[in-house]
């Protein structure tokens, strides 16, 4: 993912005459070949951004493993229905060796 460095905002892709190009709302504009991590637009270079999902981040619970009867697993809770329902909840085994991953409905 890429920001936009005058107003923040995420940069979306699109076509401009055959090219592929990232723009914001604001105006700001550039070219979207990524070239070497860095893009030089008018004399200033950006890096990109790159989201990595890392479960060490993740808050810990405790829960048992349905599947290895460990302790503690990860958690992270996600909109998989309509709005107006809870959210579903998810649970990640932190034993590196079973790494089981189940659900919870509200």
């Amino acid at each position: 993912m890429l920001f936009c460095p005058k107003c923040g905002s995420i940069l979306r892709p699109k076509d401009k005459s055959e090219k592929k190009i990232l723009f914001c709302a604001c105006g700001f504009t550039k070219n979207a070949d990524g070239s070497e991590g860095q893009i030089k637009e008018a004399g200033v270079i950006t890096k990109k951004i790159e989201v990595v999902e890392n479960l060490e981040t993740l808050p810990k619970v405790k829960i048992n493993c349905e599947k290895c009867k460990n302790t503690i697993a990860f958690f992270w809770t996600q909109q998989t229905r309509s709005a107006d329902e809870p959210e579903t909840r998810f649970f990640k085994c932190t034993n590196t060796k079973c790494n089981h991953t189940w659900r919870e409905y509200a």
